[in-house]
């Protein structure tokens, strides 16, 4: 992760394959935003009519939207250069 970074960013959102990259050293002094995805069991342990797993649901829901606005054109880019799955 600290290769991707350039140390300007406000934000960074990632998927749930990143978590706890705050805490670690490299990333000590950073003042960024960290918006992780939680892993799904992690919300679905609580009964899915409480309050607690709507906030949880939509919270996640905002990040998941938040990074796909940001996939999506490099997707694009990927494409243009011939980078596709076969």
């Amino acid at each position: 992760m600290d290769k991707l970074l350039h140390g300007e960013e406000n934000m960074v959102a990632a998927d749930a394959g990143y978590t706890g990259v705050e805490k670690r050293e490299e990333h000590a002094g950073r003042q960024v935003i960290w918006q992780i995805a939680a892993w799904r069991s992690t919300y679905e342990k609580h009964d899915k009519k409480s309050e607690q797993y709507k906030a949880y649901r939509a919270i996640e829901k905002a990040k998941a939207q938040t990074r796909s606005k940001v996939e999506h054109p490099f997707r694009v880019i990927k494409r243009q250069f011939g980078y596709t799955k076969v």
